[in-house]
């Protein structure tokens, strides 16, 4: 049960510190809290047996390090909002542009079923 949470611990940390570097940082936060949780058993399980590993206290290392980062990153990163009056103006042009195309097409002209 032991190396079970410790393998689990270590993977989430890993997945963790991925996560925190990408820009979906915010993301880190679940695997974080997992390899707290199964750190803390493994921690607990390896204290009841009487020794305690160093790779432990490493998990707990990375994990630390993962929320640091995407903490920094939630509060430092600004969101840059581009402008909107160009596209707003394309966008009202192209309607212009299809409603004129409709108009000039006649229904007369246009064989339907025959």
């Amino acid at each position: 049960m032991k190396k079970i949470t410790t393998i689990l611990a270590i993977i989430a940390s890993f997945l963790a510190i991925i996560l925190s570097v990408l820009p979906v940082s915010n993301l880190a936060i679940f695997p974080a809290i997992a390899a707290l949780a199964f750190g803390l058993v493994a921690f607990y399980l390896s204290k009841k047996s009487g020794h305690v590993k160093k790779i432990i206290q490493f998990t707990f290392l990375l994990t630390i390090i993962a929320i640091s980062i995407s903490i920094y990153k939630a509060m430092f990163t600004t969101i840059e909002v581009a402008e909107t009056k160009a596209l707003e103006a394309k966008e009202s042009q192209s309607k212009e542009e299809a409603l004129k195309d409709l108009e000039e097409i006649d229904m007369d002209e246009l064989e339907i079923g025959e």
